[in-house]
């Protein structure tokens, strides 16, 4: 591929930027990590969806529609107070695709306000310099994008070929950080396509990441001989990224069930677009009660909850979120009765979900 090898080096002006917004937010992750010791009564990393519409149809995806509209930009707000007010460290912006939302600039606007470290998952496909540059205004901290193939089929199309040409951008005008998630695993036709990927992401200064996708059972399987030299090939090119140092992705790619405490509920909270308090993005409906009822009380509870799904989670974010308690607090509680589903069944399900989170 001809585009692969460009690089179309930032100014000055745009390195010094990058450089000064790294430090600032390596700083304040420094000091959210010595939060997080000190304290477990705030959550540490939040995912909110504004959009759950999405302009693509990944055949694996279980977290889009292609109908609903954005949740109104007061209602962001609103939701965004609880969790400043909660004390939580970072919030992700998901989707669906967050790109689609009218007011994303201004949600992300909001977050920094709030003294919040704001982080943005994206397909990248509104991507573009005026685009890049007003998430540079906003404040954004974070930014990942995940390309799982090289050239785009049936399955997905956000491939390299279709997304290299605004990777390219974003390494000339983006003052945020930039990771690229690859995938292997089941479905996956070219595991050799994580590799490229993950050296075109390094070559454009970006940290890169691998995740691994679930069997069709949605279950653990593992990665064969070829794959799993690929895999820590992968995670050897992300040595930049905080992701090196959580095992449980070794214990994924070998199938193993993994020990953990997870604290979905309480230090990581998935919050969709009806504006209820989730696990993750797997387990739509635990508990499920609305953001502003959700009290802290029923955080402590759900940090003392053992969950049923953890020894065979793919959810990396959770995990690496669980990494700063598992050292303490054992969990005897049991988990509270599901919510009744809020429209999950209208979302558009064809496949097994990704651990790309």
């Amino acid at each position: 591929m001809a585009e692969e090898t460009k690089v179309d080096r930032a100014s000055a002006k745009t390195l010094l930027r990058r450089r000064l917004r790294f430090l600032r937010t390596r700083a304040r992750e420094l000091k959210m990590i010595g939060k997080a010791f000190v304290s477990t009564k705030h959550p540490i990393l939040v995912h909110i969806i504004p959009m759950r519409q999405c302009n693509l149809a990944c055949t694996y995806c279980n977290e889009f529609d292609d109908f609903s509209k954005p949740v109104p930009l007061a209602e962001m707000k609103k939701r965004l107070d609880i969790l400043a007010d909660m004390g939580t460290s970072i919030i992700t912006i998901s989707g669906g695709e967050p790109l689609m939302h009218p007011d994303l600039d201004e949600v992300i606007g909001h977050m920094r306000r709030r003294g919040v470290i704001a982080g943005l998952i994206t397909n990248g496909f509104y991507l573009n310099k005026e685009r890049t540059e007003r998430l540079n205004e906003a404040g954004l901290e974070h930014l990942q994008i995940s390309i799982d193939n090289v050239v785009p089929d049936e399955v997905s199309k956000k491939s390299l070929k279709t997304l290299d040409g605004r990777l390219v951008m974003l390494s000339k005008y983006a003052v945020f950080q930039v990771n690229i998630n690859s995938v292997l695993g089941s479905g996956v036709k070219d595991p050799e396509d994580a590799l490229k990927i993950a050296r075109r992401a390094v070559e454009l200064g970006f940290t890169s990441t691998v995740g691994i996708i679930h069997d069709h059972n949605g279950q653990l399987k593992p990665l064969g001989p070829h794959e799993q030299e690929i895999f820590e090939e992968v995670m050897a090119l992300g040595k930049r990224s905080f992701s090196r140092f959580n095992e449980f992705q070794h214990n994924v790619a070998r199938g193993r069930e993994h020990t953990w405490r997870c604290r979905s509920g309480s230090r990581y909270l998935y919050i969709c677009e009806d504006g209820l308090v989730h696990w993750c993005s797997q387990q739509r409906g635990y508990p499920g009660i609305p953001l502003a009822q959700y009290t802290p009380d029923m955080r402590r509870r759900e940090y003392s909850t053992k969950k049923f799904c953890a020894p065979r989670c793919t959810v990396s974010c959770v995990q690496q979120v669980g990494m700063l308690d598992n050292w303490r607090a054992p969990q005897t509680l049991k988990p509270m009765p599901m919510a009744p589903p809020a429209a999950q069944e209208e979302l558009v399900q064809i496949g097994p979900a990704r651990s790309d989170s």
